[in-house]
This record gives structure tokens, C-alpha cells and sequence, in this order.
């Protein structure tokens, strides 16, 4: 399947069922008073998180939905029935945009967040509502109300809390399917990754775990769209750390620096997110001067910096753990900062 993280498509909620103007033909009572029903409100168009989905490659784009339309309220009194609501489902991160104003409906982060995009109309009330001791005989009842309309677009911001930066080549993949249950597809050419992956990383047992998002290498150039990885830098946007990967054979300093002017040049939030940095193929290094000089250069950049071998598994538990013990910090850090807040606005 072919990953889609935009979708343009079009709503329409169901209309409201009209109420009854009817009258009571009861034997003995020729002149029976009025018992028309109201009719049946329209389906909603609900938007709902769907927390096994990935992508939304399962709706086309300008598809459209329709809710179906309310019942026609009845004789002695019976109301319409309701009509049935469509619900679209989408995956963790999807924002709702109205496409007419671009104004933001909703931003479903949560697995058990909806919105309902689309009100059906409401039915229209039967003439038994209009009787009155001037008008004992209302032929009048309501119509019911168009469902609404709208032209809604779809845009998928993975949630992660690891973001993998790299350029092609460096290992992200393999260092992925080695330290989560994602399966990315390897290769030793460029872009082997063509679109974002989530994997679970699990730490000593299965009740502490961390989401990883292995987005596309990054190049020079990538925030004014060259490469694949500028289509797929928003994936990385809501994540609390970033894991740089870097090849430890081919010049991890200078690319390192290209990777941070990306991230800046693309966003500053981004660029100052807190980062650790991962020197990947150290298999490759024979001798210990080249490892020991990595790490000198490295530290005036990185006080949190790994050497590693995805392929090998040498010190991706060391990582692991740091990742996870750098993920409490900035969880603490942003939960202290919300409580001041919430604490200086009373």
C-alpha cells in the first residue's frame, strides 16, 4: 500500500426528515385533532482516531462521504427514524482542516479523540407541536434541516517520542529493526526508506516501551525540497527527542552540522528540541585512536553521545536506556513548565 499522509475529500451530513401534518381518523371521532410525528434528525460525519491505522492510504482523495438523511415523522405521532452517521477513521496525529477558511477543526492526538465534522440537520417538527386554542386544526409542519457540507482536508503529523535524523545510508533502518518491532526494508542504496516508519522500542520489560519514528534520509538542501525527506519533516515535528544517526566512516562530523542547519532552516522548535547522537558502523573502525578522536570532536556538540553498531549490537542497550532516561527528563521538564503555567494564569 502506498503511504499517503494528505488527503483532500468531501462531507456531507444527512439531511433532517420533514415532520407529519396529520390528523387523528379514529371511529366516533370524525374531527380527530392533529398527531403529525417530527421527523428524524440526519446522520453526523464523525472523524475518529483509529489507533492501529498508519496512514491514510485507506481514504482517496476527493472521496466522498454521506451520511444518511433522516425518516419522515409519521401519524400518531411517530417520529422519523435517525439517520445512520458515517465514521471516517484516521490514524493518531491526523489533523482536520476546514479547506474553505484552512481554519483547524481538530487535531486528533489521543486514541480516543473525534470530532464530529459534518452535524446532521435536525428534523422538522410534526403539526401536533402547532395546535393552539386559535388553530385546532394546523396543517402546517416543519421541514427539516440540510445536513452540513464541507470540503475537509486530511494531513497526517506522525506522534513519536524518538524522531530518527539521518542522512540515506547511515543505518536508521537497521538501527530500527534491531532496537524496535518496526520491520523497515533494508538496502545499501540511497532511500531504501520511502516513507516514515513507527516502531515500539521496549525497555527491560513490556510495560515501559518508547515510540520511534524513521523518517527518510535527509540531504543537503532537504527544507527547500530536495531529497525525499522535506515531504516528510512535519513526522518529526511532535516528537519530544531527536536521535541523529551518523555514519562513523564517512565524515560524521561535517554531516552532522549539515543535519542541524537543516533542522533549523526548517524549524527553529525543531533545532532546539533535545537531541542525542548516535555514531553508527563503529564495526567498521579498527583502530581505537579513530574512535577515541570521534568522540573528543564530538563532545564540544553532544555531551550525549553513542558509538554503535547496528549490525553487530554493539552498544544499543547502552542507547536504549538513554534514550529512555532522556525521555523522562524532558517529560518532567515539560510537565513542570504546564503546572507553572497553569499555575500563573490563576
Amino acid at each position: 500500500m502506498i503511504f499517503k499522509d494528505e488527503v483532500s475529500i468531501e462531507i456531507k451530513a444527512g439531511n433532517g426528515g420533514a415532520g407529519a401534518a396529520t390528523f387523528r381518523r379514529e371511529k366516533y371521532i370524525p374531527k380527530g385533532g392533529p398527531d403529525g410525528g417530527d421527523g428524524g434528525d440526519g446522520g453526523d460525519i464523525i472523524i475518529k482516531v483509529n489507533p492501529h491505522l498508519r496512514t491514510l492510504s485507506h481514504i482517496h482523495n476527493n472521496q466522498k462521504f454521506k451520511a444518511e438523511n433522516g425518516g419522515n415523522g409519521m401519524s400518531n405521532k411517530k417520529s422519523g427514524k435517525k439517520g445512520k452517521s458515517v465514521t471516517i477513521e484516521v490514524p493518531i496525529g491526523t489533523i482536520v482542516y476546514d479547506r474553505c477558511d484552512e481554519k483547524v477543526l481538530a487535531d486528533l492526538t489521543t486514541e480516543d479523540s473525534f470530532i464530529i465534522a459534518a452535524k446532521g440537520g435536525k428534523g422538522g417538527k410534526g403539526n401536533v407541536h402547532f395546535k393552539s386554542s386559535t388553530n385546532q386544526t394546523p396543517f402546517y409542519a416543519q421541514k427539516g434541516l440540510p445536513g452540513e457540507y464541507r470540503k475537509i482536508y486530511l494531513e497526517l503529523k506522525m506522534i513519536a517520542h524518538i524522531g530518527l535524523v539521518g542522512f540515506p545510508n547511515a543505518g536508521k533502518s537497521m538501527l530500527v529493526s534491531k532496537i524496535t518491532n518496526a520491520r523497515p526494508k533494508i538496502g545499501n542504496y540511497p532511500f531504501t526508506t520511502l516513507h516514515p516508519n513507527i516502531g515500539v522500542m521496549t525497555i527491560d520489560d513490556a510495560y515501559t516501551s518508547l515510540l520511534i519514528a524513521d523518517i527518510p534520509g535527509l540531504i543537503e538542501g532537504a527544507h527547500k525540497g530536495k531529497g525525499l525527506g522535506i515531504g516528510f519533516l512535519k513526522h518529526i515535528e511532535r516528537t519530544l527527542i531527536i536521535l541523529y544517526i551518523l555514519d562513523a566512516t564517512d565524515k560524521p562530523l561535517e554531516k552532522f552540522k549539515v543535519l542541524r542547519k537543516e533542522l533549523k532552516s526548517y524549524s527553529e522548535i525543531l533545532y532546539k528540541r533535545d537531541f542525542i547522537v548516535a555514531l553508527n558502523k563503529i564495526d567498521l573502525l579498527f583502530e581505537e585512536k579513530e574512535k577515541n578522536d570521534l568522540m573528543k570532536n564530538f563532545k564540544l556538540f553532544s555531551k550525549d553521545l553513542f558509538l554503535i553498531s547496528a549490525l553487530t549490537g554493539t552498544g544499543l542497550n547502552a542507547l536504549k536506556k538513554a534514550l529512555y532516561k532522556k525521555y523522562i527528563e524532558v517529560e518532567e521538564r515539560e510537565r513542570r513548565t504546564k503546572t507553572n503555567d497553569t499555575s500563573s494564569t490563576k
